[in-house]
């Protein structure tokens, strides 16, 4: 499986390339970051941002995007820019046909750490260490975008099999079951 990990900013996207499948060694394909200036009009930072990402898409075509999950903070302007790249990310791939997952970052921290806490330093370091890499991607944006890509590798066969299960009970839930006759009440007199 091939996942283009993408952690949305207007300033810093992050996007890294993972393949490989759960249970096995993963391999860093690519891994950058796609810039602009902070003192852009906005619709031309988001042209710049799709601009990135297709790049991306073109040189790795990857199989799966995820995304981060955007949450609310404390900045709403912050949350806006990092919501309009996101969708950036989903446009272009939904545009491909490529299916696109968001993941929180409490899930991805989680996922590659073991803690839904673990601070940025703890998540580049998990990440150099599971794909083997000589120094922690920089910025972080870089590295979180590889956590995004493993937690998607490592989640996707569970999450498949839970689909599946919930496709099944749903289907199973439509058949007709025969009825057993109704018995007639008979009242009796007091």
């Amino acid at each position: 499986m091939r996942v283009l990990g993408v952690d949305p900013g207007l300033t810093r996207c992050g996007v890294g390339v993972v393949e490989g499948v759960a249970g096995r060694p993963l391999t860093m394909l690519g891994v950058g970051v796609v810039r602009t200036p902070a003192d852009a009009e906005l619709g031309h930072r988001l042209v710049a941002i799709e601009r990135g990402i297709e790049e991306w898409l073109d040189q790795h075509r990857p199989e799966f995007v995820a995304v981060e999950r955007v949450f609310s903070q404390h900045n709403v302007r912050t949350v806006m820019g990092t919501a309009q790249a996101s969708a950036v990310a989903m446009l272009c791939a939904s545009r491909r046909g490529i299916p696109v997952a968001l993941h929180t970052p409490s899930e991805v921290k989680a996922a590659v750490t073991g803690s839904g806490r673990a601070d940025k330093a703890q998540v580049g370091a998990m990440v150099t260490r599971l794909l083997r890499l000589d120094a922690p991607p920089k910025p972080a944006d870089a590295a979180d975008a590889l956590a995004l890509a493993i937690c998607h590798i490592w989640r996707a066969p569970a999450v498949n099999r839970l689909q599946q299960a919930h496709a099944a009970a749903a289907g199973a839930g439509t058949r007709r079951v025969p009825r057993t006759p109704a018995v007639p009440v008979r009242k009796v007199p007091r």
